[in-house]
């Protein structure tokens, strides 16, 4: 049977499988990417969430057993904006150049707006998932982690403790590392991490375990190659049309002018700096820009 008799044969069978990829479609955001080698601490109903997890040392031919990103999500009148940011490389980006403007022109509506766009930083690690009660199908799979600055500092100060009679511990080692259990509340209408901890430090396994679990880890390189990446020529046509910049104004109805007219940056004060639950950079970068001008 030729290859278009076979199509003829199967047109209803062909028609199903069309309309449950319909729903598919319609059922997710055609913009997004569900990169399946992350995992995530899936939470209840309340917001609540638990989970326990190792965070793995760097894979082969890695220095470093995480990579931080940083990154843009925010709404404008031409629709959403979600990039990398160039400030990942240390390079100049088109977003933060605005943010920096609007900093410097002194307005609370400026400012508001700064707020609302600036830049999120996140790390990335390889971890194995030891219990996940929501999906117990990922206990003991190697798996990405995408987590922000309060857990960040947790691993931190597990790694340079505060006080003398506290004992340093590498949460990255396979012999001497300790397990993570995320514990996730809605505090104030936010998530929040406070009350997750690490365990005690312990081994994970034999040599033959721990050499598979290694193995199977996944590069954190790659998430830094620069096809992730729009250049920033790309980065400013969308911000233009996204904010409405350009030829149609600067968005909020600012004018222009305002930005050379009004040179007096704010003063980062305690209550001026901010950070999420889940690690959003405080508001403190934008001081540092206008200060830097």
């Amino acid at each position: 049977m030729s290859g278009f008799q076979s199509m003829k044969q199967n047109r209803q069978s062909f028609l199903s499988n069309l309309s449950n990829e319909l729903e598919k479609t319609q059922s997710n955001n055609s913009n997004s990417y569900e990169d399946e080698r992350i995992w995530k601490c899936e939470r209840d109903k309340s917001g609540n969430g638990y989970a326990v997890i190792r965070f793995l040392p760097p894979s082969e031919g890695e220095t470093t057993p995480w990579v931080r990103i940083f990154s843009h999500g925010f709404q404008g009148q031409g629709g959403w904006y979600i990039e990398n940011s160039l400030t990942t490389f240390s390079e100049k980006d088109p977003v933060s150049e605005f943010n920096t403007s609007l900093w410097n022109n002194g307005t609370e509506a400026g400012k508001e707006q700064a707020r609302k766009q600036k830049r999120r930083l996140n790390y990335y690690s390889n971890i194995l998932v030891i219990e996940d009660p929501a999906n117990p199908q990922n206990n003991g799979k190697v798996k990405l982690f995408k987590y922000g600055k309060k857990i960040f500092d947790k691993i931190n100060d597990l790694m340079n403790p505060e006080f003398k009679d506290e004992t340093p511990v590498n949460p990255f080692d396979l012999w001497g590392g300790a397990n993570f259990k995320i514990k996730i509340r809605m505090v104030d209408g936010f998530v929040n991490y406070d009350k997750s901890e690490f365990d005690s430090p312990s081994q994970l396994g034999d040599d033959s375990e721990l050499e598979t679990i290694w193995n199977s880890q996944h590069s954190l390189q790659e998430l830094l190659d620069r096809d992730n990446f729009k250049s920033y020529d790309e980065l400013k046509t969308k911000l233009d049309r996204v904010l409405g910049l350009g030829n149609a104004g600067v968005s909020m109805k600012m004018d222009t002018s305002d930005f050379q007219t009004k040179q007096a940056p704010p003063v980062a004060t305690a209550e001026s700096v901010t950070v999420s639950a889940d690690g959003d950079e405080t508001l403190s970068y934008f001081a540092n820009l206008a200060n830097d001008q």
